[in-house]
């Protein structure tokens, strides 16, 4: 089972959505590789700036099991980019897994990838994707997860990692950081 996972930010992605869905895959025993659409570094939406990433361009598909598109302004950037657009072609046509959030799924979207599919985004950001808007944090349909907003963090990144990893592994996470009276 490849039990990595890359996700791509640049300079205005939502801290939360990156830095928590991050820390519970790496929690849950998942590769976690980050890599910045430009340079070795990104600066989000609220300042804080994380360095040592891995250039984009350096990005290797087959390596990986999924791909994580946190929201945040960077969305607009991301679907401008022809590589961004040419790696989701290439994760939906290995059937892996591509992941969502917030303004992220706009992305899939656009592109015509959640038509006849649920989905959620951030409400405001709904289009006519052809597709059926969920009103959940998270939802999964095939080997497409998205997330609705910062707030669904959790979810979201709970569902990548059962996606990924397994059910038990999943649980087993969410027993360890959820808090079990004594």
């Amino acid at each position: 089972m490849n039990l990595k996972v890359c996700m791509i930010v640049t300079d205005g992605f939502e801290e939360i959505e990156a830095v928590g869905t991050y820390a519970i895959l790496r929690r849950g025993g998942l590769t976690v590789d980050v890599y910045a659409l430009n340079g070795t570094q990104a600066t989000g939406r609220f300042g804080l700036t994380c360095a040592q990433l891995k250039p984009f361009d350096t990005l290797d598909a087959a390596q990986y099991a999924a791909l994580i598109l946190p929201g945040g302004p960077q969305y607009k950037a991301l679907e401008a980019h022809p590589g961004v657009q040419q790696l989701i072609k290439t994760f939906m046509q290995a059937d892996k897994y591509v992941c969502a959030i917030c303004a992220g799924p706009t992305l899939l979207g656009n592109a015509g990838y959640l038509k006849g599919r649920n989905y959620t985004c951030f409400t405001a950001m709904d289009e006519d994707f052809g597709g059926h808007y969920q009103p959940d944090y998270a939802v999964q349909d095939g080997r497409i997860i998205t997330g609705k907003s910062a707030a669904a963090v959790i979810e979201f990144a709970f569902l990548i990692l059962q996606a990924v990893a397994g059910k038990e592994t999943a649980d087993k996470t969410k027993k360890e950081i959820y808090y079990q009276p004594r």
